[in-house]
């Protein structure tokens, strides 16, 4: 079905550019779905008859073909900016910068963009922390010092002097905002930023302090205690949220704790289990033993050898590995038969007699 975009947007077929901007703007802000009252329907038909009209070469083509002709329409809600309403047609049909019409229409209709004012955040910090192979499967608390911007520990972070008041921001009047208007082709619309005076607080000292000079913060070393849960890896990043540095008036950022696991000489992870290499001799793989070692733990751990015993088996001491929350695992030992490369005359006098027997 032909529409009639001049029609649509009010306006005669002699109309100026300014005749047709002006009835746009005006008719933008009666139906746009998220003012009350507004109509999604018609505001998509505004929006399509001003694509075409606004532009010399669509409005041309319209004028001879109407909106059955080739690009005609089609780009209410094409996907392009808030809501789905195509700001790059305004661009290219006005030469108008849309960065930021989308802000606009979420802060004038209260849809779409989110006008909530966000706390700003202190800097993360992100540092090393060197654990014994025994820490990392136990566990460990450990204090570490650390120089970071901190909340100032005379006035409390206000960056009021002790014993003064504090006074209402004259640059924001106490909302901690700062209100400015924007205008665009859509009329002016209201913004609102953090106030630089009170950084948001809506008050400011009457006398500042003069550790932190106003700021409510300084640059201190902090001792800071970490508890490393049991288990950790070599390479992981453990997060203490808001053990970063401090701003005033808002949410401190984060640490990063990055573990750097030291190395077992005879030990190894697995998952929740420990695993270790046991070099036996050739003897005592035929004809059994016991071996007696330290765990990772400190304590004296024995552990039999059955005879017969073949090289690379593994045997499985319950109890002995990583604690986890579900329970201990288990210490997996690998047997290694070490096979004599030289024999003494008499040695070999035994091995040539065994052989005789068929072993």
């Amino acid at each position: 079905m032909a529409k009639d975009y001049y029609e649509t947007l009010e306006v005669n077929k002699n109309a100026t550019k300014e005749e047709i901007k002006k009835s746009f703007h005006k008719l933008a802000m009666k139906y746009h779905p998220d003012k009350n009252g507004g109509d999604d329907k018609k505001f998509k038909e505004i929006n399509e008859a001003y694509q075409v009209l606004s532009d010399e070469k669509k409005r041309a083509m319209y004028d001879q073909y109407g909106s059955a002709g080739p690009n005609m329409g089609g780009g209410a809600y094409g996907g392009q900016g808030f809501g789905g309403f195509d700001f790059s047609g305004f661009q290219n049909a006005q030469g108008f910068d849309m960065g930021d019409l989308g802000d606009i229409f979420g802060e004038f209709f209260g849809g779409g963009m989110s006008n909530r004012r966000s706390k700003k955040r202190g800097q993360n910090i992100e540092m090393a922390i060197d654990l014994s192979f025994e820490e990392s499967i136990f566990g460990v608390s450990k204090t570490i010092i650390i120089e970071k911007q901190s909340k100032c520990d005379v006035c409390n972070g206000t960056g009021a002097k002790p014993g003064t008041k504090m006074n209402t921001c004259k640059n924001c009047g106490g909302n901690g905002q700062i209100k400015e208007i924007k205008r665009s082709i859509l009329g002016s619309f209201a913004t609102t930023r953090v106030c630089e005076k009170c950084f948001g607080s809506g008050q400011v000292p009457e006398e500042k302090c003069g550790r932190c000079r106003g700021d409510g913060v300084v640059n201190r070393k902090e001792d800071i205690k970490i508890d490393i849960p049991a288990g950790v890896e070599n390479g992981e990043v453990l997060k203490m949220s808001q053990g970063g540095e401090y701003i005033q008036n808002g949410i401190p950022g984060d640490l990063y704790l990055r573990l750097r696991v030291k190395s077992h000489s005879l030990f190894k992870k697995d998952g929740i289990n420990l695993t270790m290499t046991l070099k036996i001799k050739l003897t005592d793989s035929l004809l059994g033993t016991t071996h007696k070692f330290k765990s990772l733990d400190g304590k004296d751990l024995e552990i039999k050898i059955p005879e017969g015993i073949k090289h690379n088996e593994l045997l499985r001491v319950r109890g002995k590995g990583v604690p986890s929350a579900l329970g201990r695992g288990d210490l997996i030992v690998k047997v290694e038969i070490i096979t004599p490369t030289k024999l003494s005359k008499k040695e070999r006098e035994l091995v040539e007699k065994l052989k005789e027997e068929g072993l």
